[in-house]
């Protein structure tokens, strides 16, 4: 067990629940939509507790299954120009190929996306079955995104379930706040979605060649321009934390349901 405490996994651990507490906000807003749907207080609480239970567990159990993938390399499925491909490489190769299309398209659906304060609202209350339904759905879209970024951040499976259960525990309690934050400084957004393009060329990398990218320390170079960034951007906060200052704010997400003629934004 001491490998899980090298300061190589304690900065992956730091790393990971960071970008999953700033990249888990839209998947906190569509929840935080779809609950809104609901009549009563109590199945907003037991709805949001179930998507609570849920999404730790789905969580943990595809990062198990990433850990029993990862622990196939070296058992080639087919070789290919004289090399050979296991099913770890090729979910590598398949993860940052869908990182990069994912953060890219996020970026622009963020900056030149549709503006959804010009469309129309008209609320309609749904079951408390129809909003589980929709959660999981949701939930499950962005767990993928989630794991796929647990797997190019950190090397062990506990340390990623560790991350991701904490960044789940942190947005569940401090939602609101944290959504406040993230829309008052759109650059940590922006941040994290390009960190999620060089994650992605870190998979791709290791992918093709996994021990050209250890050589290489890509990781180790990936968490530098993290840290360097993202303390440019604290010093960028606290120097102009107290002058005015035009924000320009990001599109959020918006949830349309066509049978009931439901489209809604966070606000």
């Amino acid at each position: 067990m001491e490998y899980l405490f090298t300061s190589e996994s304690i900065i992956s651990f730091f790393v990971l629940v960071i970008l999953e507490v700033v990249l888990g906000i839209d998947n906190v807003i569509f929840v935080s939509i779809i609950m809104n749907r609901l009549k009563t207080v109590v199945e907003q609480k037991r709805a949001r507790t179930i998507w609570m239970i849920t999404g730790i567990l789905s969580r943990s159990l595809l990062l198990m299954a990433l850990g029993w993938l990862l622990s196939q390399k070296g058992k080639f499925l087919f070789t290919l120009a004289g090399k050979g491909f296991d099913l770890a490489s090729l979910v590598m190769l398949a993860g940052g190929l869908f990182l990069i299309y994912k953060s890219v398209k996020e970026i622009h659906g963020k900056l030149e996306g549709e503006d959804p304060v010009s469309s129309t609202a008209n609320k309609t209350g749904i079951s408390l079955a129809q909003a589980i339904g929709q959660i999981i759905l949701i939930d499950a879209v962005f767990s993928f995104d989630s794991i796929i970024t647990a797997g190019g951040t950190a090397k062990h499976v506990e340390i990623m379930i560790a991350a991701v259960v904490i960044a789940m525990l942190v947005m569940f309690v401090f939602s609101p706040k944290i959504s406040s934050f993230i829309h008052k400084h759109p650059t940590l957004k922006m941040l994290a979605l390009s960190f999620l393009v060089m994650i992605g060329i870190s998979l791709i990398v290791e992918g093709w060649d996994g021990e050209a990218a250890a050589q290489l320390h890509l990781k180790n170079y990936i968490y530098f321009g993290m840290a360097f960034s993202f303390g440019v951007e604290m010093l960028n906060m606290s120097m102009k934390g107290r002058a005015k200052r035009r924000v320009v704010f990001l599109n959020e997400p918006v949830l349309e349901d066509k049978k009931d003629g439901y489209n809604d934004s966070a606000s």
